[in-house]
Parts: C-alpha cells; sequence; structure tokens
C-alpha cells in the first residue's frame, strides 16, 4: 500500500475501533488491513493504536495524527476534483451530530433531500442528547442548541427555541392555569431527564433568577414520553418549544407561564475546515442552513 491508502486505513481503524471491522468496511482481508497499519507505526516510528482484547483505541499521537490524516485525505480528495473539473459536485462520507428529537423532526427530512440532490454523497449521522467532540469523533458538521463555547471552530447562527411549560387544554381546565412558577411546586409534573432538566426548572421572574427544584409525578429519559403523557392530561412540562410545536399548533398542547421564559436559546450549524472544507461539507452546510432558517419552529 502507498502512504495514502495506509492513511485511508488508519483512519477506518480509528472510525471503527477495530481491524475486523475496518476491514469489512474497506473489504479488505484483516491481515492487509494489520500490516497496513503496523507499517505506517514503523514509519512513523511510535504507536499510533493501543491494542486490547476488546477494542482498538487511539494514544496520544495517533489522536494527533488522525486529525492530520482526516484533513490530508480530505484536501487530497478535493483537489483531485478540482483538477478533473468536477469540483462543484460533492462526493464522499459526511459525518454529522444533532440531538436526538431535533435530528428525527428537522434533521432527517433535509439529510433525505440533501443525498437525493447529491448521489455520491453518503452520511453518517449520530443523533445523540450529548455534546459530541467533533474532533475526536470525526464528525464534519453538528447541530448545536444553546451558546457556544469558543472552540475555534466555524458556527452559523440558523434560528432560536424557548424553554416552554407546557400542559393539555382539558388538564388545565380540571386544575387551573399556573399564574406565576412557585405554582408549579404544588403541580403535578413530568420531567423528562435526558436533558438535566429533571433537577433545576429556571426563570426570569421581573428580571429575577427563580429556580424550581421539581420532584416529578412523573419522570422519563425521553423528552417525547414527557410531550406525550402531557398531551394524554397526566400534568405539565418543560421542554424546548420546537419539540412541541405540532402539538401547540394542533391544540393538543397550551403553553404557559410566557412571561417567566428565559431568553431563548440559539441554533447553530457548527462545522470544521472554514474555506479549505470538503465540497460536501460547504455544500451541506448551505443547505442546511437555508431549510432551518425557513422553518417557523425554529425562529420563535
Amino acid at each position: 500500500m502507498d502512504r495514502f491508502q495506509e492513511m485511508q486505513v488508519f483512519v477506518c481503524v480509528a472510525q471503527e475501533q477495530g481491524f475486523a471491522a475496518a476491514a469489512r468496511r474497506l473489504n479488505l482481508s484483516a491481515a492487509s488491513v494489520t500490516r497496513a497499519v503496523a507499517a505506517l507505526e514503523q514509519r512513523i516510528g511510535t504507536q499510533l493504536l493501543v491494542r486490547t482484547t476488546r477494542k482498538v483505541h487511539l494514544s496520544e499521537a495517533g489522536q494527533r495524527y488522525l486529525e492530520d490524516c482526516r484533513r490530508i485525505l480530505a484536501e487530497v480528495q478535493d483537489a483531485e476534483a478540482s483538477a478533473a473539473g468536477i469540483h462543484a459536485q460533492p462526493r464522499g462520507q459526511l459525518s454529522l451530530t444533532a440531538p436526538v428529537l431535533f435530528g428525527d423532526l428537522f434533521v432527517t427530512p433535509l439529510l433525505v433531500r440533501y443525498l437525493q440532490r447529491y448521489p455520491q454523497v453518503s452520511i453518517n449521522a449520530l443523533l445523540v442528547d450529548r455534546v459530541a467532540n467533533m474532533v475526536d469523533e470525526g464528525i464534519d458538521v453538528a447541530v448545536r442548541i444553546g451558546e457556544l463555547p469558543d472552540s475555534g471552530q466555524h458556527s452559523i447562527r440558523v434560528g432560536q427555541v424557548r424553554r416552554v411549560v407546557c400542559a393539555a387544554p382539558g388538564f388545565l381546565a380540571a386544575h387551573g392555569c399556573p399564574q406565576h412558577p412557585d405554582d408549579l411546586r404544588q403541580a403535578p409534573l413530568i420531567a423528562p431527564s435526558s436533558t438535566g432538566q429533571a433537577r433545576h426548572w429556571q426563570f426570569n421572574d421581573a428580571g429575577r433568577a427563580l429556580s424550581l427544584r421539581p420532584e416529578p409525578r412523573l419522570l422519563v429519559s425521553a423528552n417525547q414520553a414527557a410531550i406525550s403523557a402531557a398531551c394524554l392530561g397526566l400534568g405539565l412540562t418543560r421542554v424546548l418549544s420546537y419539540q412541541v410545536a405540532d402539538q401547540v399548533a394542533a391544540g393538543q398542547l397550551q403553553i404557559v407561564l410566557a412571561d417567566f421564559e428565559l431568553p431563548p436559546l440559539p441554533i447553530h450549524v457548527v462545522y470544521q475546515g472554514g474555506r479549505k472544507a470538503p465540497a460536501r461539507v460547504r455544500s451541506f452546510v448551505d443547505f442546511a442552513v437555508q431549510a432551518l432558517r425557513e422553518h417557523p419552529s425554529l425562529n420563535t
């Protein structure tokens, strides 16, 4: 194998965290993959991968080398495409991440449309309710909800969402509509634990910060379960506005305590590489930014 092939094998082993899985993905023998990585480590003179009985981990040197390999391979691919006169045609694999419910409601539909438009691109979508490390996990694009740390990565704001308290109209008719966050202390509450909101619900009381520690009758691990229970009339829940936009529009849920909400949370599309990003990254970012900015549920 030449150096570029060895780098491709190394990147695949790091992503798959195993030689056998990388071999299957590359359609190579496990022995060929093992020899390629061994040759790479011997030429460089340092260990890039730490082998265990269960999986493979990157060494400290391997983590740095992985980032460089991804950049170099992307530049080579773009250079070849540009020389062939097809630079405007995105191709290759794109990796992205987004929150689970946001990804289901908004990202998946635009992924489908993007893939239909660009048949030479494949996408690996990591939908998780945690902040994935873009460098360590090889992610090209991320959708982030909330204020961004000063990471040096490129970002484009595409909208905002509110933190809202809501309940079914029938529940509010039977139990009364809360007029102040303190009223929630005695109300039946439904709390999703996946976002950490089970510990504290924050409000803005005429410029004064107000924190409520809910004691939920129902604690669930997924936001969608909390929303479903609220629609069925069990009690009040607190979620992000985009998560209940359809239910509010359909009259299944009603937002309360709007005057006590915290400032909206920004939504950003974050990506690596800037102007040097591969065509698939740049084209997807442009595609996603336009689609998300046009969505009414993300600009409340």
